[in-house]
């Protein structure tokens, strides 16, 4: 029969066995990298953007901030374009006292669509092909006193052809300068993720939410382009504060443009 003492000594060597060894960390060393943060630190690990410049409302008066391929690869700038926390989206946002484009009195951090892979503006016609973009998004917050937003587009040459704006908890699909042609919804709530769809083609656009068409615009035009992001249709002198804080913002977690 064992004694006593081999009986202890077995005991300690069967717990050594299991027991999870922890040693204290040397100081000086550094923390293993955080890989949620590092696999999104940039936009464009979220977004394919190889087809967009960024406009920024940055910059100086009626010349503001512009990010091309390949700089916009690895471009962010907290808190006007910037990852968002959980690496599912991408935040655009624009302050009322922004810079603004010199044909706008509004600014803006939004796409561009460019052509071979980000070098050439894109302009295509709406009687050749079929030209398409579907943008996942959510509007999360809108200026103060003008509580509007545009959140994506069709472009054509020098004025915007139908675009998703969102005014206060009403989202309208505007055409031309009727920016109330078609009411989506009235009762719109911040942060609710959405489907925006346009389809060009055969001199018209239809326009789709979350799958289901919604009107159909008539438009012949061979400069048209997509954009999308935080248009905010307010400045100083229609929103206050005039200050960085006062802003409309657009999350956006996926975007496609295709042509055929």
């Amino acid at each position: 029969m064992p004694s006593t003492r081999t009986c202890v000594l077995a005991g300690i060597v069967a717990a050594a066995a299991t027991a999870t060894l922890t040693l204290p960390a040397q100081a000086g060393t550094p923390a293993p990298p955080d890989r949620s943060t590092a696999r999104c630190a940039y936009p464009a690990k979220i977004l394919d953007l190889t087809g967009w410049k960024l406009t920024l409302p940055t910059g100086e008066d009626e010349d503001p901030t512009e990010i091309t391929q390949p700089e916009l690869a690895t471009f962010s700038a907290k808190p006007w374009f910037r990852a968002a926390a959980d690496c599912d989206a991408v935040r655009f946002r624009a302050a009322v006292n922004g810079v603004t484009t010199g044909g706008s009195s509004y600014p803006r951090a939004e796409l561009r669509e460019m052509t071979d892979d980000g070098e050439d503006e894109a302009a295509w016609s709406t009687t050749d092909g079929t030209h398409t973009l579907v943008v996942t998004e959510a509007f999360t917050a809108l200026p103060k006193d003008k509580p509007h937003l545009v959140g994506a587009q069709v472009h054509g040459g020098d004025d915007d052809v139908t675009v998703f704006r969102l005014e206060g908890s009403s989202l309208y699909i505007t055409e031309g300068d009727d920016r109330h042609h078609h009411l989506v919804t009235d009762d719109y709530e911040l942060g609710t993720e959405f489907e925006a769809r346009f389809v060009a083609e055969d001199g018209e656009i239809d326009v789709y939410y979350n799958g289901r068409l919604q009107t159909t615009i008539a438009h012949e035009g061979d400069t048209n382009y997509f954009k999308a992001g935080a248009y905010t249709q307010a400045n100083c002198d229609n929103s206050a504060p005039c200050a960085a804080n006062n802003y409309g913002e657009v999350r956006i977690s996926s975007i496609k443009a295709t042509h055929s």
